[in-house]
């Protein structure tokens, strides 16, 4: 039986990010991965996905990405990166080993874990899998509708799919990047929008990511429990640039409004699109707003950028939207579900999730002593979901088992002295 005080689960960012905390406080601890480090970047995601954020500002504080740093890092770059990164830490990643079930300990303080390579007995465990465990896809379509289904996860490039038109359900960073790469690719693609914030790739010569730092937006507080999620239309894809979905219906993809329903062959949208996009526009100009107050205020040289407020106009499908779309008369051979994740932790049986799997817990600490989570979007702000962000978080956490360790040693040490009185 082997015995450590700390169990890492997951070797991607969220992990060797805490692996690297723990070793600082020279705290024993494994990473456990069930295939190779960063492995989702490697084989869960398209072939021209870019990180979403500039090497400069998407990384660790303590290496920098071998690209230039305005660039956006392809996905091998960035396994790449961790995998070098593991390596300067000297982190004691097991790749191979698959978690099978996390329990408590009997009549004792730990956590039974049982792993593909033997059971292993641990002080703590730090689930950081992050939020990319299982992909969702609504249950709107019948297997048998005579389409091909895929979710954005499984998809890889243009010709991976069969012959016909594609309808793309999502338009987030990952909708609406495959959408434009199918359309580019001489696709017929229909794209459903549904609610979302869509701000600036760059203005006035600085990224958003840099925006977000000085106007002091990264440290946005967590929403409260049961806060709606808000969809991010961003894309880091040939350069970096503002995501214009009137300039992508102008460029022939077809946009219609959230996905409501499907009866026997056709989809029906909701009438929402215009006033989606409206929504995303008014996010957008209130970064340029906030951005040209902030330059005013503290005398900061840039150029003005007056064209960056230009909104195309609003292109056929908008203004006559398409509210139902027969699937066989559209030519549409594919749907591809651009529709998120939902979290699996049913390796982890202790009682601290809530009836929707949820993980409880503050800043990671969950309501289970021992039991700590690292990787999850808006965890302790909104910077969690960045590379830079889940650094910091994983330092909280190592910081959180350090102080409890202390506690535990005192109280070995004093153990004795109380015998013998």
């Amino acid at each position: 039986m082997e015995r450590i005080n700390t169990v890492v689960v997951g070797g991607g960012q969220a992990g060797i990010a805490t692996s690297e905390h723990l070793g600082a406080h020279g705290i024993p601890h494994v990473v456990l991965e069930r295939h190779r480090i960063a492995e989702r970047w490697r084989s869960e995601r398209w072939d021209s996905l870019v990180a979403n954020g500039p090497a400069w500002h998407d990384r660790f504080p303590n290496m920098e990405f071998s690209c230039d740093g305005d660039a956006f890092a392809d996905k091998e770059a960035v396994a790449d990166y961790f995998v070098a990164y593991a390596q300067q830490i000297g982190a004691p990643i097991r790749t191979g080993v698959e978690v099978r079930r996390v329990t408590r300990l009997d009549g004792s303080q730990g956590f039974r874990v049982e792993t593909s390579a033997g059971v292993i007995e641990a002080q703590n465990v730090v689930a950081a899998t992050g939020p990319f465990q299982k992909p969702i896809i609504p249950p709107l379509v019948p297997q048998d509708a005579g389409v091909m289904q895929m979710h954005s996860a499984s998809y890889r490039n243009p010709a991976q799919l069969p012959k016909g038109a594609v309808l793309v359900v999502g338009a987030g960073s990952s909708g609406v990047q495959i959408a434009e790469e199918l359309m580019r690719a001489g696709r017929q693609v229909y794209l459903s929008v549904g609610p979302h914030d869509r701000p600036p790739r760059s203005y006035r010569g600085r990224d958003f990511v840099w925006w977000l730092g000085v106007l002091g937006k990264w440290n946005a507080e967590t929403p409260d429990a049961g806060a709606s999620h808000v969809t991010i239309a961003v894309s880091g894809a040939d350069g970096g640039k503002t995501v214009e979905f009137r300039s992508l219906a102008h460029q022939g993809l077809t946009l219609l409004g959230m996905t409501e329903s499907y009866d026997n062959g056709t989809m029906r949208f909701a009438a929402d699109l215009a006033r989606n996009l409206a929504k995303g526009d008014a996010n957008y100009l209130s970064v340029l707003d906030e951005a040209d107050a902030w330059i005013a205020a503290n005398g900061i040289d840039l150029s003005p950028e007056p064209t960056a407020r230009d909104i195309p106009a609003d292109p056929p499908c908008v203004t006559d939207p398409v509210l139902s779309l027969d699937l066989a008369d559209a030519g549409i051979g594919t749907i591809l579900w651009a529709t998120g994740y939902a979290v699996d932790y049913g390796w982890l049986q202790v009682d601290t999730f809530d009836d929707r799997g949820q993980p409880l817990h503050k800043r990671g600490v969950s309501r289970v002593p021992g039991v700590y989570f690292i990787g999850l979007p808006w965890q302790t702000r909104r910077g969690s979901s960045f590379i830079w962000g889940v650094w910091h978080d994983a330092k909280f956490v190592a910081d959180q088992i350090a102080i409890q360790r202390d506690y535990m040693a005192y109280h070995a040490a004093a153990q004795p002295a109380r015998e013998e009185a």
